[in-house]
């Protein structure tokens, strides 16, 4: 390869990094405002697994983050298992609890767009596009309402 060549993919990259970067920027930016908009401190949204507990408490209820981060943890562990020996009913068990955890995931969504007074079609759009409708939720002028229970 030549020089030319190694320095443009380097140039290509740099600008893909920039990008990302300004990207996961904006996101920060939006979780951050809407949790202020809920009411909660904006710092909340970065910490991970509390940021995420917070959200689930913006939208429904916590104890349904509980339930999703203990399923996860044993989707996890189950599909450990799995690389060492071959077992359909541990294969099975997996696949349920991904379901599960992607209707959760679904769920979620839908009580979101509903505690900021949005439709069903926001709601379809938060599942597909997440990244994109809570840049709308944290940018645009929606009230919260609270969670819809």
């Amino acid at each position: 390869m030549g020089l030319i060549a190694i320095s443009s993919l380097m140039l290509l990259g740099g600008m893909y990094l920039m990008i990302a970067f300004a990207w996961w920027l904006l996101q920060i930016i939006a979780n951050w405002r809407i949790f202020t908009k809920a009411g909660e401190a904006g710092w909340k949204s970065i910490i991970p697994i509390y940021g995420d507990y917070i959200s689930y408490k913006i939208a429904w209820q916590p104890a349904y983050f509980w339930l999703t981060l203990i399923l996860g943890i044993v989707s996890s562990y189950l599909q450990g298992t799995l690389e060492t020996k071959e077992s359909l009913t541990v294969y099975m068990l997996v696949i349920l609890i991904k379901i599960i955890l992607v209707v959760i995931s679904i769920l979620y969504s839908i009580k979101l767009a509903r505690a900021f007074g949005r439709g069903t079609g926001f709601a379809i759009g938060l599942i597909f596009l997440q990244p994109i409708f809570m840049l709308i939720l944290g940018f645009g002028d929606d009230r919260y309402y609270g969670p819809d229970k």
